[in-house]
């Protein structure tokens, strides 16, 4: 998990003012994990790679993809033409154990190098949800080979822990998830993020559409409801699709 998604994560349960999803002496014992599938990518791809990363981004979730009450967060260095952030004198404790770990939600691109393009959006929701979505096109095995790659990420990192960069401890633990099939073929997960009493629940979904891989992250305080996220998912998909160019 990359430092910047560990940070908006814990920003979200800092501001969170509810207890966190630990069990007392008098609640039931939590229902095992169920482990995640392993789910293979299709042979053959459908379409062809997506080249430009600006035709990709423009294929992105817009406003009007998502449940009311979401708004774009702007990157400030692309969208708003700001310098990028100093670096300070303050080292950057951030960092999971296994170290390995740090892959699970990263952006598809940093998880499988050698994208012929790839975009990323993020939208803030009311009560602390987000909705952050990342794309990457690749030539030839790369779609298969990253779709693969993510996936051995969750088999790998079902239970770990680590801290932020200002040195604060969060535990994880990823259990697979019931997902209706988007795209051409997909896989899902649970990542529940848990830190000084608080807890987050992100949904996740990972697609493969024609040459390209797609990953929607539905993040709230108790987890949205299935329909949302399948609905997110489906219209990240078909935004994809409608710009994949023909073999």
């Amino acid at each position: 998990m990359t430092a910047r998604t560990t940070t908006q994560l814990l920003a979200a349960l800092s501001l969170v003012g509810i207890a966190a999803a630990g069990c007392s002496a008098d609640e039931p014992a939590p229902t095992p994990a169920v482990a995640p599938s392993s789910v293979a990518a299709p042979d053959p791809l459908l379409g062809a790679p997506i080249t430009d990363s600006g035709v990709l981004a423009a294929a992105m979730l817009g406003l009007g993809d998502l449940p009311d009450g979401f708004s774009s967060i702007p990157d400030p260095v692309r969208d708003l033409g700001l310098h990028p952030a100093p670096e300070y004198d303050s080292p950057d404790k951030s960092g999971t154990d296994p170290a390995e770990c740090a892959a699970v939600l990263a952006p598809i691109s940093e998880q499988q190098g050698g994208a012929a393009s790839n975009a990323v959006a993020r939208f803030s929701g009311p009560n602390f949800s987000s909705i952050d979505e990342d794309a990457a096109s690749y030539s030839d095995t790369g779609t298969a080979e990253a779709f693969t790659a993510i996936q051995q990420a969750w088999a790998g990192c079902t239970t770990f822990s680590g801290t932020d960069a200002d040195g604060v401890s969060v535990d994880y633990a990823l259990a697979g998830r019931e997902q209706s099939s988007v795209g051409d073929a997909s896989a899902s997960v649970r990542l529940t993020t848990s830190s000084e009493g608080f807890t987050l629940i992100s949904d996740v979904v990972v697609a493969v559409v024609d040459s390209t891989v797609v990953q929607i992250v539905v993040s709230d305080q108790s987890g949205l409801e299935p329909e949302t996220v399948t609905a997110v998912a489906e219209a990240a998909v078909e935004r994809i699709r409608s710009v994949t160019p023909s073999m």
